[in-house]
C-alpha cells in the first residue's frame, strides 16, 4: 500500500480509482465492511482511501476533548492490513473544511483522484458543514462520471456499530465489547519510561507506557490483562491503568507486568493489546497488601490464558 500526505500527492497517479472516504476512527468491523467492498470490487481500478489528520472534530470545535480509538500510526498500519493499494493521509485544516460539496466533488474526487467509483457508509457527509448528502454525491456523479454506492449500517446483535459505542464501551471498562465491535483487540502504543522501581522491591517489575499521542482514548482506570510482541515474541502480563491511589499518586500512569519477562525494554516502543479486565484498581491499606492482591491478579490471568477463556 502506497501513503500520500495529501490529494494533491497522489493526483500524480494517472489511472481510475475505486475511493471510500472517511476518519476511519477505529477501523471497526463497519468500516472493515466499507473496505472489504473496496477491495473485492471487480473493476480494475485502484483501491484507495481518502482519511483525514487531525481529526475533523479535534479541528472545528476548539472546546472539544474527543478521544480517539487510534493514533494516526495505528490507523495507517491497521489500514495496511487491508490489501489495499492506496491511503491519501489529507491534513485536515479550517481552510479545508470550507470546501463546498461542489468543490469536493469536482476538484478532489473528480480532478485529483479520477475516481470510477465512490463507496461510503450509510451516514457520510462531506464538505462545508457536512452539507453534502448521499442523494447530492449520486448527483454530482453523474455529471463527473463516477458511480456512487451506499453500504447500509452494519450491526452486530442489532446494536449498529460505530466509533462512538466503542468509545463508550472503553470507557465502561467494558474491553471485551469493544474488541468485538472491533474485529481486534483494543491497543495502546507508547514507549517504555522509567518509573519508581517499586515493583522490583516485591518482585514484580514493571514496564511504564508512556503515550504521546493526548488524543489516545484510555480505557477505565483498572487492571487488564495483556499481550504485546517483543521482538517477534508474544509475551502475557497484567497491566494497571490508574493513579495507584495505596500510594498517593497524582497522575495516571500505565504500568505493565509481563509475565515470564525480566529484561530491560526503556526507550523501547511497543504496543500492548487489551484482552480482558479483571478489575477496578483499588486503595489497600498497604504496600504489601497491594502486591497480595497482585499476585492473585497473575494467577487469575494465567488461569485465563491457559484454559483459552481469552480470545487469543
Amino acid at each position: 500500500m502506497k501513503i500520500y500526505q495529501s490529494y494533491q500527492d497522489f493526483s500524480k497517479i494517472p489511472k481510475s480509482t475505486i475511493v471510500t472516504i472517511g476518519t476511519f476512527d477505529g477501523v471497526h468491523i463497519g468500516h472493515q465492511e466499507i473496505i472489504k467492498q473496496l477491495s473485492n470490487n471487480d473493476r480494475q481500478s485502484e483501491s484507495v482511501i481518502l482519511t483525514f489528520f487531525p481529526h475533523p472534530r479535534i479541528v472545528l470545535q476548539k472546546d472539544t476533548n474527543v478521544k480517539l480509538l487510534n493514533t494516526i500510526d495505528e490507523k495507517v498500519d491497521l489500514l495496511k492490513k487491508a490489501g489495499l493499494n492506496h491511503l491519501i493521509v489529507q491534513p485536515f485544516t479550517k481552510e479545508f473544511s470550507r470546501l463546498t460539496a461542489l468543490d469536493f466533488a469536482r476538484d478532489i474526487l473528480a480532478e485529483s483522484i479520477k475516481t470510477d467509483k465512490l463507496i461510503i457508509g450509510y451516514d457520510h457527509r462531506f464538505g462545508r458543514n457536512r452539507e453534502g448528502s448521499f442523494e447530492e454525491l449520486k448527483d454530482y456523479g453523474k455529471i463527473y462520471d463516477f458511480e456512487v454506492e451506499e453500504i447500509p449500517a452494519q450491526n452486530i446483535q442489532n446494536i449498529t456499530v460505530s466509533s462512538t459505542k466503542i468509545r463508550h464501551a472503553l470507557e465502561e471498562g467494558a474491553i471485551e465489547k469493544a474488541n468485538s465491535y472491533l474485529g481486534y483487540h483494543y491497543m495502546l502504543t507508547g514507549t517504555i519510561v522509567s518509573g519508581n522501581a517499586l515493583g522490583r522491591q516485591f518482585d514484580y517489575p514493571t514496564i511504564n507506557l508512556n503515550i504521546e499521542e493526548e488524543y489516545k482514548l484510555i480505557p477505565k482506570s483498572g487492571v487488564y490483562v495483556i499481550e504485546t510482541l517483543i521482538k517477534e515474541q508474544l509475551f502475557f502480563g497484567i497491566m494497571n491503568i490508574g493513579r495507584r491511589p495505596t500510594i498517593n499518586g497524582k497522575k495516571k500512569t500505565i504500568e505493565v507486568h509481563l509475565l515470564d519477562f525480566n529484561k530491560d525494554l526503556y526507550g523501547e516502543k511497543i504496543q500492548v493489546d487489551l484482552l480482558t479486565r479483571l478489575r477496578d484498581e483499588q486503595r489497600f491499606d498497604s504496600i504489601e497488601d497491594l502486591y497480595t492482591q497482585i499476585k492473585k491478579d497473575e494467577i487469575k490471568a494465567r488461569s485465563l490464558i491457559k484454559n483459552g477463556k481469552i480470545s487469543l
